[in-house]
């Protein structure tokens, strides 16, 4: 369901040191990684779960290196300040209920922030769109204000998450103008974001994110020529990571081109 660099080495490799008198050192580029749900459910047919156990265990990685998770619209603003070292963009996909319950404090601990891509059409719902595997429940209205009132970011995954590149001409912008617009007078707040369901776009549903005024978009790999930051791409983190395979995926991001460029 999503796309993930599986293979994990025995021990990773020391970063080169440029050569003398080469060209100057990129600076780091920075990553964003993608949960979904987290709980205890052993159940899990696309790989979308983590246990919570995981998650602690992976936000420790993080800290123990220096890096601090943070919601993509405060790394997107480090990154214009050329600030965005050190730091980690994470979000969870289709807005669980269980951020609110078991992910929300684990970050909390770590002083870390995360964006939610919540379903504005189906608040309070389950997450019906998948075939098989358990029903869990969505964030309601009220979760989404505990997320906020935590310094989460809250942005669209669309309202009852359909495959855009899909979708006709209405539908499309029904899904994404009018969740920008639902969330916005829930929260209050102005709605940045937007995460293409399935991580699945093209330049008809980039354009339309970009019309209805959003200024950033989430997929899970690069897309068309020219959307930049309305195709940013992320890392998939599920519960095989271990720190191994997390080091590995971070040193592997931009070559597999799922690393955020400096601006």
């Amino acid at each position: 369901m999503v796309a993930d660099i599986s293979a994990a080495p025995r021990a990773v490799a020391p970063e080169p040191e440029p050569a003398g008198g080469g060209r100057p050192k990129r600076r780091p580029a920075a990553w964003v990684a993608m949960y979904h749900s987290v709980s205890d459910c052993p159940d899990d047919p696309f790989n979308i779960t983590v246990t919570p156990a995981r998650l602690e265990r992976q936000l420790t990685w993080m800290a123990d290196r220096g890096l601090r998770g943070v919601s993509v619209r405060q790394l997107l603003a480090a990154r214009a300040r050329g600030a965005e070292r050190g730091l980690v963009g994470l979000t969870f996909d289709d807005g669980y209920a269980d951020f609110v319950t078991t992910a929300l404090p684990l970050l909390r601990r770590r002083g870390f922030t995360a964006t939610v891509f919540v379903l504005s059409g189906m608040l309070g719902g389950e997450n019906t769109w998948e075939p098989i595997g358990p029903r869990k429940p969505l964030l309601d209205e009220d979760g989404i204000r505990r997320a906020l009132a935590a310094g989460m970011e809250i942005a669209s995954h669309g309202l009852t998450h359909l495959d855009l590149t899909r979708a006709p001409d209405h539908v499309l912008h029904t899904e994404v103008s009018d969740s920008r617009r639902r969330l916005a007078a829930l929260t209050g707040d102005d709605v940045e974001g937007f995460c293409y369901p399935y991580g699945r776009l093209d330049e008809r549903a980039a354009a339309a994110v970009r019309r209805a005024g959003y200024r950033y978009a989430c997929s899970t790999a690069p897309g068309p020529a020219g959307s930049g930051d309305f195709a940013l791409p992320r890392i998939h983190v599920g519960q095989v990571d271990t720190s191994v395979r997390l080091e590995l995926k971070r040193r592997l991001a931009r070559v597999y081109g799922r690393a955020l460029e400096a601006s």
